[in-house]
């Protein structure tokens, strides 16, 4: 059994394995949300094996553990909402486990980026970032969440590696530390959330540009 939960917009579902940051989708409703997961269980699966944690795809059975209110922003694209259980106290294991695979969709982001072409197949619309504008936005982005684990970051430039590899550092010692499960700082994310949140923005933009370039999976 998979342990999930819901987050109900007014115009969009998200299901969110609750202990497999990153394993996020959405729909028009809950059942639709269920099955973009279910869906995308194979695809999740390189992240737990770069993450070396053991991993089932095919054949889910989903548990919802809880149902949540969504917001202007769960409408908008995202899984806004903190479960009740990720306020739980986290022990150190646990927490390095949520590190490894955050680290590892980092890993997943990274060899997409490296294989996919500068232009990417635009939407029936003509829309869409192309590879480059995916890449900055993902560290815009990263740049704004160290706030809510209680860091001072300055986004690093995307070409200098190690100063890529030394953020990305830093997040991971925060979300690897034992706590009480109480938010790092005021208005902060508890560390299940924002390893939830990071690892599901970082590889739902990898899995755009794979499927916008035809790149293969796995």
């Amino acid at each position: 059994m998979t342990d999930v939960y819901i987050e109900t917009g007014s115009k969009r579902v998200f299901a969110c394995a609750c202990d497999w940051p990153g394993w996020c989708r959405s729909g028009k409703d809950e059942s639709s949300a269920l099955a973009a997961l279910a869906a995308y269980s194979p695809r999740y699966a390189p992240v737990a094996r770069a993450a070396r944690i053991p991993f089932k795809a095919g054949g889910e059975d989903f548990r919802v553990r809880e149902h949540l209110r969504g917001g202007a922003t769960t409408d908008f694209g995202a899984p806004e909402k903190v479960a009740k259980r990720d306020t739980r106290p986290l022990a150190r294991p646990e927490a390095e486990r949520l590190a490894a695979l955050v680290g590892a969709a980092w890993a997943i982001f990274d060899k997409v980026l490296g294989s996919a072409p500068a232009l990417l197949r635009k939407g029936p619309r003509g829309g869409g970032r192309d590879r480059d504008k995916i890449a900055d936005h993902v560290l815009d982005a990263e740049a704004a969440y160290v706030r809510k684990l209680g860091l001072r970051l300055s986004r690093p430039d995307r070409q200098d590696g190690a100063a890529v590899a030394a953020f990305r550092g830093q997040i991971t010692d925060a979300l690897r530390a034992a706590s009480n499960g109480s938010p790092p700082v005021e208005r902060g994310w508890p560390q299940r959330y924002a390893a939830r949140r990071i690892a599901w923005h970082v590889l739902d933009h990898a899995w755009e540009i794979e499927d916008r370039s035809d790149l293969k999976r796995g």
